[in-house]
């Protein structure tokens, strides 16, 4: 039976309806901005040489952070779906140290992250961050860390781009990551934390090399491909790998410091 002139008209405004909602949806999609120039106005304004201004960071960069906050909690499922692990990869690692910040500046003064809540390393552990719309739950930086960047995404050089606000952690960058570059980015973080004597070295005898306590708590995540001191020995500084090299080299690890990456007085 042939459609009423009324039904027929009825019909293709809702098909127009529905193209027109998915086309708003697929523009909010294709406008996430990968490159994170949001973040990196902020890294660069409250970062200096890994160091934290977190004091002038919450007195005059908060409006300005939780507003990038909002365009990764608004992040929807089918646009993600759509993106490349790359671009994965780098959004959860800026949310991770964006949200890292947040902790800091909601529970000042501080001296460590140790001293947020009651249970041990209960700053990781609290799920605070506000991700129903693309994960159905509040996340935690744990959940971030664990969850997602080692179990789903599964990349090792992720240690070296997430930073838990401490002294002993790889330094924060001053950009953020973005999804274009991100594994450049990672592997420039891993040589720069490698090369730095507070967190790795190689002693003057040349058979002992001092490791970070990154690399014992995360040594299954180093060894997927091979042993420790061979993934250690792709990014370390040339007497280090040369040292590593050798197999009657011994590794140890560092004590951690848990001290504030903040500048001083903050």
């Amino acid at each position: 039976m042939a459609l009423r002139p009324f039904a027929t008209a009825s019909r293709w405004l809702v098909v127009l309806g529905l193209l027109l909602i998915g086309s708003e949806r697929g523009a909010g999609a294709a406008s996430f901005d990968h490159d994170h120039l949001a973040w990196t106005r902020q890294l660069a304004r409250f970062v200096h040489d890994g160091r934290v201004d977190y004091t002038s960071w919450g007195r005059d960069g908060r409006a300005e952070l939780d507003a990038y906050l909002r365009t990764l909690q608004g992040v929807e499922p089918a646009a993600y779906a759509a993106w490349t692990r790359e671009q994965r990869l780098a959004f959860w690692i800026d949310a991770y140290n964006a949200y890292m910040v947040v902790q800091v500046l909601d529970h000042q003064p501080l001296r460590s992250v140790r001293e947020i809540g009651f249970l041990p390393f209960a700053a990781f552990k609290d799920g605070f961050i506000p991700m129903e719309g693309l994960r159905g739950a509040k996340l935690s930086l744990d959940d971030i860390e664990h969850r997602i960047l080692r179990k789903e995404i599964g990349e090792p050089l992720i240690h070296f781009g997430i930073v838990c606000a401490s002294k002993s952690c790889p330094a924060l960058a001053s950009e953020a990551y973005r999804g274009d570059a991100v594994m450049g980015q990672l592997e420039t973080a891993a040589r720069r934390f490698l090369a730095d004597t507070t967190k790795n070295r190689l002693d003057p005898d040349g058979t002992t090399v001092r490791l970070s306590s990154i690399f014992q708590w995360f040594r299954e995540d180093f060894e997927k491909s091979g042993t420790l001191a061979r993934f250690v020995a792709g990014y370390a500084p040339g007497p280090m790998a040369t040292a590593l090299a050798r197999p009657e080299v011994k590794l140890e690890f560092l004590d951690y410091d848990w001290t504030l990456n903040g500048l001083e007085g903050t």
